[in-house]
This record gives C-alpha cells, structure tokens and sequence, in this order.
C-alpha cells in the first residue's frame, strides 16, 4: 500500500511539473506576445480590423468650344440577387410581383423572370444577375420593387455602382475625345484628350478609414476623411460640335459612295491654330459600316503625293530660283530619270506651258523639271528649305502615336540622285495629313506657322487653372511676296485647274489636289491603291479656316480615285455649309464715321424743307405714296385713284395752295 501511495505521489509530482512547466512556457510566450512581438501583432490585429479604404475623385468633364459636353462620368448600376437570403414566406408572396415588375423595365416576360429566380433559389445562387449598365432612375426603381424593397438581408438585394465615362455626342471624335480602357494585354490604353491630359482630369483619390464589424461590413471611424478626394479638373477643347457634325457626316457620305477603306478629315482655325473639328473613319471588314478607331490625320504618315509640290513652289520662288511665267516643255507627259519614268496624269502631257499654270494642272513633268534643273547641282539646299519650314520634324502633339515626318538627306547612306525628281510630285517623303495641313494654314496665315491646338484652356469651374495660348512653329516660312503668289496659284487650281469642278462662283475657295499611289512596290504591284486628297483654305481672300481631306484606298471601278473628285467635294460641302449655316457674326465698323456725300445733301434738304412751298408742285412720275405724303403736308387734300405711280394731277403743277383743297391724282 506504501508502494502504491509513493508512486501516486511521483505522478502527482510529475503532473504538477509538466503543468509549471506549461505555465513558465505561457508565460515566456505571453511575455514573448506583449513585449517582443507586440507590435507586429497590434499592427496585424489593425489590418485585419481596420483599414484605408480608398474614396474615388470625380473625374473632369470634357467640353466643346461652345460648351457641349463632350465627355462626362455618371454612375452606372449593376443588380444581383442573393436567393439564399429571403425567407420562404416572403419569396412566394413577392416573386410573381417582382417578376412582372422586373418585366416592366428590363422588356423580357414576366414568366422568364419567374423561372429565373426560382432557379437560383432551388440551385442556392448567391450572386445571379438581374440586370447590369443601369441608369439611376433604372436603378432606383428597381430597388423599390416587391421583395428588393425589404433590402440586403431580407430581399436578397446586391446593389453593384461603377462610374463609366460617356460621350453625349455618340461616336463623333470618339478617338480625338479619346478614352481609357484596358487593351487584350491587359495594359491601360489611353488615348486622345482623355489620355494626353488624364492629370488634369482624373484629380487625386481620397482615403477613408474604416473598422471591420459584425457580418463583414466596415464602418468608418470618424466622421473626417482621413485624405479628401480632389475632383478633377475640366478641359475646354477647341472642338466645335457644329463643325464636327458637319465635317463627320460629309466625310462619312463620300467613304460610303466611293467604298474607301478608310479616311479623315481635320478643319483647322487659321488664325490661331485651334482643330475645330477632326474626323478619322475606318471600315469595319465585316459589317462594312465606318468607325473611329484609329487617328488616322494624327499617326498615320504617308507619301502626300502632289500636295506637296507647294514645297516645290515655296523653295522655288523663296530662293529666286525662277518665276511662275517660266515655260516649260512637258515632253509629252513622260520625262526618263536614270531608268525610271516621271508621267502626268493627263495623257500626253501639257505641251509648252508657265510653271504657275503646271502647278495649277498638277503636271508632275513641269514641276520635276523646276526642281532638277535648279536644285541638282546642290539638292541640299532644296532639303535646307524643306527643314526650315520644320518639315522634317513631327508637330509635338500631346497625343501619343504622332507619325514621323519622313525627308530624306543627302547624307544619308541610302542617298541617289532620283529622290530629288521624286520629292518633287509628293514620293519619297512622308507626312501625316495634319503636318501637310500646318503647311498650308501656314500659307492662309501670311507665312507664320502655327501647331494645331487641341484643348484651349483646363477649369475648375469658373476659374482657369491653365489657359494654352497660340504656338508658333516658325514666324515666317517664307516672304510676303512669295506668299501673295502661292494664295493665287492656289486660287486658280480651283478656278481654273484640277480643282474646277469645285468652284462657285459664289464662294471662294483656295487649295490643292492630290492624288498619290501606296503599296506600289508590294506584291508585285497587286496591293497598289490610291490616296485622294484635297487641302486648302477658305475664303480665298481673307482666311478663316484651313481643312484638309485624305480618302485612302476609294473604289477606282468607275476611273474617279483623283483628289479633285473624291476628296475635294468632301472640302466643298464643309466649307459651304459652315458659311450658309452659321450664324453671322459679322461687324460694322465705323459706325459714326460722317460721309462727306451724305452729309451735303442732307444739309442741301434740310434747307429746303425750312422754306415753306406756296404753290402746287409737279408729283407727276412719283410713287403714289410719296406724293399723297407730299401734298397732305401742305395742307392740301389728296384723293387717289388707282395704283403706282402719278399720271395726272388736277390741281396744276404752279397754282397757289389754298387750304383745305382736295386734289385728285390719277395713278397708273
């Protein structure tokens, strides 16, 4: 029994030991928690119990020149439904209700939005989809409708809000307007206005401390934000929604006629450089219909063809090289350079004609012989011209994606003698449609050269935050006198050459065709397609706007893929239609300004009016009007007989006026 006892009392020992053991252990690790691990685990415990939750910024609007919205926020709403979480009771009472409300608004049978609910809940679905993209009037009545109105945990209601930017004004300059969206890559892709001035618009997210309690949810735990949210600024653009519509549109109707790929167009404020409208359309292959998807007069640099022989007129005329009265020989249409022919379009060429009236005609033969027989012996200088007018360099938009500018030089290792002939009619050199459009406004603006400007001035309201002002590329590309020449040469291409199918004599246009070939070298030939252009200015004599019209690859089954006849009708109808639609803002000027003729007979009737007339005046051949008004204001009665003018009078011119007289006048 002794035995038994002292071995209950080793157990009780080694029990009592093990637990202090334990206890030391708890100890150690409770003072290990507190004091040497303590802050890692209060820091844990706060994240998990409490965190920064981020307050989105209210992004910018984007708007017109004449103050449309061009691109705004608004909340978009997404509905699901927890079908776990309603009663019994209160799903059968309400689904057939719900069910034909739901089909009220989101047009679809009551009965499939019967099956529907029924489904999730037999299958236990926490998260079906009712309905996605809501506005907020959708969305509100929605929320109110039988079972969603008993809320989250009674009516299994999930209310999802997104903020989604929208253009009010639909697909118009969808790519200039730009945008942000996630590419197949999974990169953030930002384009246009959107993209180039996204810190401005996008403003700063504000933080939000909250506490995590019961089911999940968080609250905040103080009534201040722990960083305030900064709205975004808003962006004034120089876009005009009325010239853009009209730009859109008369673009949009000739790619259709004509079955082109793709083409753009951009109208440009002289003055000042500011892009009042721009259009890129591209066919979509398998619904044959036009969209704006790529920025086609911003990124797409291509050989410009005859446009560019205005570069060709400016050098030629800028270093006294020659006159426009100087004749040359087109030689039949074809001239031969180390094996490769230059050809007019015209067949058989132009015969002996002025230099001013071969670049009227767009004849390749008369310009290509200018330009080599003045420049061959140095064709640097003709590259020196063309890089001081700024040609050889992009334009430094704030959009991503501008193409280059392509000039050769004749330092370069890939150099011959046969780029200078054919730089001359627009190959061999490339720019995208809105630098051949800066040369030419250039041109409309007396030789100073401005870059095209997009967005005029970023807002918080009523307060400019930044104003952008008028930038000059080069304060003269050339003299006064070569300027006067080139606006009457470009004159005339629409009296009186390619361009005359274009003229009315009622309002005055100014500009260039083109029409070039691309892909010529691939292929063998088979991918060969044409580029039409038209560019230029109006009015003629005091420009207000430049604009320019590049339609690519446009059916050629009827022989019209010319610039004149694709493109320049495109340039026409804007140029018509903003002058005979808009609102006249003409000024008078002056108005106080005496005239010396005015004045004298003024003064001349005003003495005679002081004489008072004793006798009967001779109103024969006067209008009826004009005499009954004389006469009654000398006191004599008039009766008139008939209308026009006066044939007879009783009373004889020369009598004595009596009081009171009646006088008959017969009128024929």
């Amino acid at each position: 029994m002794a035995v038994e006892d002292k071995y209950i009392s080793y157990r009780i020992y080694l029990v009592a030991f093990a637990i202090l053991l334990m206890a030391i252990a708890i100890a150690v690790k409770l003072t290990n928690i507190q004091w040497v691990e303590g802050d890692y685990y209060r820091k844990l415990a706060k994240e998990r119990t409490v965190k920064n939750f981020v307050i989105p910024a209210n992004k910018g609007n984007i708007y017109s020149a004449d103050g449309s919205l061009l691109a705004t926020s608004i909340p978009n709403y997404e509905i699901r439904f927890d079908a776990v979480a309603p009663k019994v009771e209160a799903f059968e009472k309400n689904v057939k209700s719900l069910s034909d409300s739901l089909a009220s608004v989101l047009g679809k049978p009551s009965n499939f939005f019967e099956n529907e609910l029924r489904k999730a809940r037999a299958n236990k679905n926490r998260y079906y989809l009712v309905a996605r993209k809501l506005s907020y009037t959708q969305y509100s009545k929605i929320k109110s409708f039988p079972l969603f109105n008993l809320g989250a945990y009674k009516g299994g209601i999930i209310i999802e809000q997104e903020t989604v930017r929208e253009h009010p004004i639909g697909k118009i300059a969808e790519r200039t307007i730009g945008y942000d969206r996630i590419d197949e890559s999974g990169q953030l892709k930002r384009v246009g206005i959107e993209g180039a001035f996204g810190k401005y618009l996008n403003g700063k997210d504000g933080k939000i401390l909250k506490q995590k309690i019961a089911k999940g949810q968080w609250k905040p735990i103080r009534d201040v934000n722990e960083v305030d949210p900064q709205d975004g600024y808003d962006v004034i653009s120089t876009i005009d929604v009325y010239i853009q519509d009209i730009a859109h549109h008369a673009l949009l109707k000739q790619l259709e006629e004509y079955g082109a790929e793709h083409g753009c167009v951009v109208v440009m404020e002289t003055k000042t450089g500011q892009v009042k409208a721009i259009s890129n359309l591209g066919r979509d292959e398998k619904s044959g219909n036009y969209y704006e998807t790529i920025n086609y007069a911003v990124a797409e640099s291509h050989e410009p063809g005859s446009t560019f022989k205005l570069v060709d007129m400016i050098a030629l005329l800028d270093d006294n090289k020659v006159d426009t009265s100087k004749v040359y020989d087109s030689r039949g249409g074809v001239i031969t350079y180390r094996g490769d022919k230059v050809r007019d379009s015209h067949e058989g060429g132009y015969g002996k004609i002025s230099l001013g009236k071969g670049f009227e005609v767009s004849s390749n033969t008369i310009l290509v012989q200018a330009v080599v027989e003045n420049y061959k012996n140095n064709p640097q200088q003709f590259i020196d011209r063309i890089n001081k007018m700024g040609l050889n360099k992009p334009l430094g938009l704030p959009f991503q994606g501008e193409g280059k500018p392509i000039v050769h030089q004749t330092s370069d290792k890939n150099w011959n003698p046969n780029i200078l002939p054919w730089m001359a009619f627009g190959y061999s050199v490339a720019m995208t449609p809105l630098q051949t459009l800066t040369l030419y406004n250039a041109v409309a603006n007396n030789g100073e050269m401005v870059k095209p400007q997009f967005v005029s001035e970023i807002k918080e309201w009523n307060k400019t935050i930044k104003k952008y002002d008028k930038q000059i590329i080069n304060p003269k590309i050339c003299s006064d006198v070569t300027i006067k020449k080139l606006k009457a040469l470009l004159s005339n291409v629409v009296k009186r050459g390619t361009g005359a199918k274009l003229y009315s004599k009622d309002f005055s246009m100014a500009g260039k065709t083109g029409t070039a070939q691309a892909n010529y070298g691939k292929n063998g030939g088979n991918d060969k397609h044409y580029i039409s252009s038209f560019v230029g200015f109006f009015p003629a004599e005091h420009p207000k706007y430049s604009c320019i019209v590049v339609v690519h690859a446009p059916n050629t089954s009827m022989n019209n893929y010319y610039g004149a006849d694709v493109a320049g009708p495109v340039f026409k109808r804007i140029a018509q239609k903003i002058f005979t639609d808009a609102p006249s803002t003409n000024e008078i000027k002056n108005l106080n300004r005496k005239i010396a003729i005015q004045e004298n007979n003024y003064d001349s009737y005003f003495v005679k009016s002081e004489k008072k007339l004793q006798l009967i005046p001779n109103v024969k051949g006067m209008s009826g009007m004009d005499a009954v008004a004389l006469l009654e204001n000398l006191g004599v009665k008039v009766k008139a007989v008939g209308v026009g003018k006066v044939k007879k009078q009783s009373l004889a011119a020369g009598q004595n006026i009596v009081k009171n007289t009646t006088i008959l006048l017969e009128l024929s």
